[in-house]
């Protein structure tokens, strides 16, 4: 293990761990809960429309798509809260800007503040833990930055860390005290380079602590090496097993930008979502962490409601999910209408504020103040289970 010791009494343990599954490139969401006896579905997508045994029924309205039997047998045990026409005042079509609206709970101005970095420091305001929030993927996603916050961004935890191929612990040793220099702030009133050292030192110590989770880790559970997702919950599964005292998990699935092709593209991505959180609760099942893990599923927008011939277009209004023991299932917001008197500009209307469910998420399963983090007072739409702790 890491010789770098993780001070449990400067960290928020209180609340639940949060994984994320972000659905990258706009989800379509008319092909993922399907309104498949609404008539005018079938008029405004002649080519992308869903039938018959595309379709797992939830009641005799909605039906999910059937990609997702998962997602079905989840909501059936009343472990998914699905959160119908999500959205946010004013949408917008860029990829970009919608998906830092979402990773800011800023949408009406930019911000570099994320509000799960954000949260990440109300859960260690001392930053004692480099690994409390672990991002799986390439990059920083804009959500988890914040000031005075380091996060550790891993691809395959098997060979995480910093030059862990060179030969010789004294070669590796001397690298990294170069990387430690570089770090090192010009001025101690310099935010930036202040900043940028915080961050190279959490890269430090996460990578040495990260390295050994899959040591500790222990499964029946066999991920397909082929799905992306999979392997990237896996990872979660392995830092989770290890008790690193990481409360927040994020990943990255898709793209989910189905121009063209869609009925093949979307197909094969819910399939591999589906399957990946399959064994990704199978597995924390088994070690006893699913009662402690909330999984919020989201995407930057949903698409439009008429197909273009070979695929959909960006729109606004989207679903959501929300899933664990400790979550009040059903259906939350309705389905938008989808007459041209109830459109917006060729999209669904949002008809649930996103920050909402951020404060749900926030104030009743991580026990944290919303207000602080959201920069304002939202209004929580109950999402957890009566008598869960």
């Amino acid at each position: 293990m890491s010789q770098l010791k993780i001070d449990r009494n400067n960290t928020n343990l209180a609340g639940k761990n949060l994984v994320v599954i972000q659905l990258s490139g706009g989800n379509d969401y008319l092909n993922t809960i399907v309104p498949y006896q609404d008539g005018l579905y079938y008029d405004y997508r002649p080519n992308m429309a869903l039938r018959d045994d595309k379709i797992i029924e939830i009641d005799n309205k909605i039906g999910f798509n059937s990609n997702m039997g998962t997602f079905k047998g989840l909501y059936q045990n009343g472990d998914m809260a699905v959160i119908m026409g999500i959205g946010y005042p004013e949408p917008n079509r860029s990829h970009f800007r919608s998906m830092d609206i979402w990773h800011t709970a800023e949408p009406f101005k930019t911000s570099s503040e994320g509000w799960l970095g954000k949260t990440t420091k109300a859960i260690d305001p001392d930053g004692k833990n480099p690994v409390a929030t672990v991002n799986f993927g390439r990059g920083l996603p804009r959500s988890l930055a914040f000031p005075g916050v380091s996060v550790a961004s891993v691809g395959s935890l098997e060979s995480y860390g910093l030059y862990t191929g060179l030969s010789g612990g004294n070669q590796r040793e001397i690298l990294l005290d170069t990387v430690s220099r570089i770090y090192q702030p010009y001025s101690d009133d310099s935010f930036v380079s202040l900043r940028l050292l915080e961050t190279g030192r959490g890269m430090l110590d996460g990578a040495d602590i990260l390295k050994e989770a899959p040591k500790e880790y222990s499964s029946n559970v066999e991920y397909s090496e082929d799905n992306p997702i999979a392997q990237s919950l896996k990872g979660v599964a392995q830092v989770m097993s290890a008790d690193l005292g990481t409360r927040i998990f994020y990943t990255q699935h898709g793209s989910f930008d189905t121009h063209t092709n869609e009925l093949v593209n979307h197909a094969l991505l819910w399939q591999q979502l589906s399957e990946g959180v399959e064994n990704f609760v199978e597995d924390i099942r088994e070690m006893n962490k699913y009662d402690d893990t909330v999984i919020w599923v989201f995407s930057e927008f949903g698409r439009r409601i008429e197909d273009n011939g070979d695929g959909t277009d960006h729109g606004s209004g989207g679903v959501a999910f929300l899933i664990g023991d400790s979550v009040k299932g059903g259906m939350y917001g309705e389905y938008p209408k989808l007459s041209k008197t109830d459109q917006l500009d060729g999209d669904v209307k949002y008809v649930v504020d996103y920050r909402d469910v951020y404060a749900s998420i926030l104030d009743e399963f991580l026990d944290v103040d919303s207000e602080w983090v959201l920069n304002g007072k939202f209004n929580p739409i109950n999402l957890k289970s009566p008598g869960n702790s």
